[in-house]
């Protein structure tokens, strides 16, 4: 396995944004800031690039990680674009997982190139599923406690209570552009998890299990196990809050 470790401190990666104190923590030349796997990770015309091919297979899967901390309340804004067959995902208020080398365990805001699961909130081998596409969800905490994973069924957190539905899930889908650019907005404040896609809400997390939520974490980007697949970000801006 190809490694590279793009390092610089975090000043440096995050160069200052706008007034109301977004910086980015892309420079859009380089992955300086960023830790990952250079045989899926690239920046090519302006954009950080994931790519899977038929001649770079995946036994798990992959992440580009942020350097500049492990932030606990934020705003993230950028763009993305996802091939069709693509599955990735931004991942936030993460760990590091030790065995596996560059993969993260948290909380994600999903996007596939089908748009199946974009704008959805998913928690990258936790709890999975915690607010499908249209939802606004409170997550109960597990009876008893235990294993979390014993507490999943059909890929989705049993805790998971449906409080308002915040629109029809395929009529969202709609506003999301099929292999083309689009934008995100990540709201991270307290338990509070919510998910923008094109300026529409489209998940929005309460997080009432204070045993298996996180309050601060890891950044970074998924290159998803499957198919070959390419995903694009660039653009991207981080307010702590």
């Amino acid at each position: 396995m190809a490694l590279i470790v793009f390092s610089c401190n975090g000043q440096r990666a995050a160069q200052s944004g706008s007034k109301d104190r977004f910086k980015s923590i892309f420079d859009g030349k380089t992955l300086s800031g960023w830790e990952g796997d250079a045989t899926y990770w690239r920046v090519e015309n302006g954009s950080i690039v994931g790519e899977l091919t038929e001649d770079t297979p995946l036994k798990a899967n992959t992440f580009l990680i942020w350097e500049g901390g492990q932030p606990a309340d934020f705003e993230l804004k950028g763009e993305f674009r996802i091939s069709e067959r693509g599955n990735s995902g931004i991942q936030y208020r993460s760990d590091r997982v030790a065995d596996v080398p560059f993969a993260l365990r948290g909380y994600q805001a999903d996007i596939d190139g089908r748009n199946a699961y974009t704008g959805q909130n998913y928690e990258e081998r936790k709890r999975t599923t915690l607010a499908y596409r249209g939802q606004k969800t409170k997550i109960n905490p597990q009876p008893g406690g235990g294993n979390p994973r014993d507490y999943v069924e059909r890929n989705a957190w049993k805790g998971l209570e449906v409080i308002e539905e915040l629109g029809d899930r395929d009529a969202l889908k709609e506003k999301i552009k099929a292999e083309d650019w689009n934008t995100f907005h990540l709201v991270i404040k307290g338990n509070r998890l919510q998910h923008y896609i094109n300026g529409v809400l489209m998940s929005d997390v309460t997080d009432e299990d204070p045993a298996n939520r996180a309050d601060s974490g890891y950044l970074g980007i998924q290159v998803h196990v499957g198919p070959p697949m390419k995903v694009e970000l660039k653009n991207l801006y981080l307010k702590e809050l």
